[in-house]
């Protein structure tokens, strides 16, 4: 009887690859699990880093922007202010970054079984979910200190958060792509999230760039996202500015897109170049 020889593959067709990410959902939550207890468990600056960082941050803005630069908040607590853009900014930043080196902190995995690997990446964003929820609380302790509440627009909020999902979904799938080719990357990330830190509407509201600028301005994903969480959070203070939402909403779904692509695209090479 002739040898016999089996070669396991990704699916070949598109169909079969998103039936077979269906298959293997419980290696997600299995992935995103155990990045969570190994990030919590048995530590104290892990969940303490958490509630840490995001509040020096908010102190830091609301020192230099609200004190010393004296930009206007009208109405709302400066804090409030900022805490309302850190919300989904520091859930875009650590998704980021924990998506762009998701395929090679499972490098053993991916050289051993076969497996959809967009399932590494998605797994990597959805850890960070845990710091935004630890976030949230600190938000809503800190509107109820400054006694501002939120109203009905609340309820739009999920519909951001989505947006800063799949904005680091996309713009993570291409890093973590380039990332197994190109080593460079791991510190190419640390130096795009600060500067993307700075150049996002965090420490002020968006409102303050001239006007003629301001679609240009809009070209950074998170801006729209921003300034989404600002309006559902602080009961409608801040305008709703649509062409920002849109363009924003544009970006994201082309970040999506083309990072799928790239990610299919170059994913069957992984083990090998691993």
């Amino acid at each position: 009887m002739a040898n016999q020889e089996l070669v396991i593959e990704a699916g070949r067709t598109e169909r079969q690859y998103w039936r077979d990410l269906w298959r293997y959902q419980e290696l997600l939550y299995f992935l995103a699990w155990r990045d969570i207890l190994v990030r919590y468990k048995q530590t104290v600056i892990g969940v303490a880093w958490s509630v840490i960082r995001p509040v020096l941050t908010m102190i830091v803005f609301t020192v230099v922007f609200s004190k010393i630069a004296k930009l206007p908040s009208d109405g709302v607590p400066y804090p409030v202010l900022v805490f309302a853009a850190m919300l989904p900014w520091q859930f875009f930043a650590n998704a980021l970054s924990e998506c762009s080196n998701s395929v090679v902190n499972n490098a053993n995995m991916i050289a051993k079984v076969y497996f959809p690997r967009l399932i590494v990446p998605i797994s990597a964003v959805i850890v960070s979910l845990v710091d935004f929820l630890i976030s949230v609380g600190i938000l809503a302790l800190l509107m109820v200190v400054y006694q501002f509440l939120p109203d009905w627009r609340i309820l739009t909020l999920p519909l951001f958060t989505l947006m800063a999902f799949a904005a680091a979904m996309g713009a993570g799938l291409w890093l973590a792509a380039l990332n197994v080719k190109y080593r460079d990357f791991r510190y190419i990330v640390p130096f795009i999230v600060q500067f993307g830190l700075y150049i996002s509407p965090v420490g002020f509201k968006s409102s303050i760039v001239p006007e003629q600028w301001r679609l240009l301005y809009s070209l950074n994903p998170m801006v729209g996202v921003i300034d989404g969480f600002r309006w559902a959070l602080l009961r409608g203070q801040e305008a709703f500015y649509w062409p920002s939402f849109l363009i924003s909403l544009m970006v994201i779904g082309v970040l999506v897109a083309s990072g799928i692509w790239y990610f299919r695209k170059t994913e069957r090479t992984f083990a090998d170049v691993i």
